[in-house]
C-alpha cells in the first residue's frame, strides 16, 4: 500500500480562490484513498487534509459517496488525457502508438493503484452514471482510434471494435496483475514495453490476416 507521505500535495486554506475547493478536496481524497483505501477515511479527515472546516466539503458534495464519484470522474479525465498524449507522441497508424496507449494505462495503474481500483470496481452505481460510462467509453475510444489507424479501417468497423476490446482486456489484466504483485510468480522478466508491443503485434496481425 502506498505510503501516505507520497499522497498528492494539497494547497492550504489560505490559497483557495475562484471556487477551487472542490478540486482541492478531490486531491485530498485521492491521497487518502491511496493511503487507506476508499473505505478507510472520513470526510472530516479529507477536510482536515485540505485545511478547511468539516462542513466545507458539503458545499460541493452531498455525501461521501459523491466525493468518491468526483475522484473517479477526475481520474478518468486524467487517464484519458494520458492515453491521448501517449498516442500523439508516436507516428499515427504505428504499432508504437497502440503500445504507448497501453503503457500509459499500465503506468497510471502503477502510480495510483488505489484510485485505479476505485475507478474499476470499488464504487457503486456505475451502470446508473451516464457521465462515468461516457468517460469510460472515451478511454476505450482512444484505443479504437489507434487500432483503426493501424488497420486502415473506420473506427466503427466490427473488426476494429473487436481487436480494440481484446487489446484493452490484455492491458487491463496486466495492469491489475502488476498492482496485485502477481507478476512476481513467473521467473521470466516481463518488460512492459516489450509485452505491449508483442501483444499489439499479435492481435493486430491476426486482424490483418482475417481481412486478406
Amino acid at each position: 500500500m502506498p505510503d501516505e507521505t507520497h499522497a498528492p500535495a494539497v494547497t492550504p486554506k489560505a490559497a483557495y480562490h475562484h471556487g477551487d475547493l472542490r478540486a482541492q478536496l478531490i486531491t485530498a481524497v485521492r491521497g487518502l484513498v491511496e493511503a487507506h483505501g476508499p473505505d478507510g477515511f472520513s470526510v472530516a479527515e479529507a477536510a482536515r487534509r485540505a485545511g478547511v472546516s468539516s462542513a466545507a466539503p458539503y458545499k460541493h458534495f452531498k455525501d461521501r459517496h459523491e466525493i468518491l464519484r468526483g475522484v473517479v470522474s477526475e481520474a478518468m479525465d486524467r487517464l484519458h488525457a494520458a492515453m491521448e498524449a501517449a498516442a500523439a507522441a508516436q507516428p499515427a497508424g504505428s504499432l508504437d502508438a497502440v503500445a504507448a496507449i497501453g503503457l500509459a494505462y499500465v503506468d497510471f495503474a502503477r502510480a495510483e493503484p488505489g484510485v485505479f481500483r476505485l475507478v474499476f470496481g470499488l464504487t457503486e452505481g456505475h451502470e446508473n452514471a451516464p457521465d462515468l460510462q461516457q468517460k469510460g467509453e472515451s478511454c476505450l475510444g482512444v484505443v479504437v482510434k489507434a487500432v483503426a489507424a493501424r488497420l486502415d479501417l473506420h473506427p466503427n468497423d466490427p473488426e476494429v471494435q473487436r481487436r480494440a476490446y481484446i487489446l484493452w482486456s490484455f492491458v487491463h489484466g496486466h495492469s491489475f496483475l502488476h498492482i496485485d504483485m502477481k507478476t512476481k510468480v513467473t521467473t521470466a522478466e516481463i518488460d512492459d514495453w516489450e509485452y505491449l508491443m508483442e501483444i499489439s503485434r499479435a492481435i493486430l496481425a491476426q486482424a490483418a490476416r482475417s481481412q486478406s
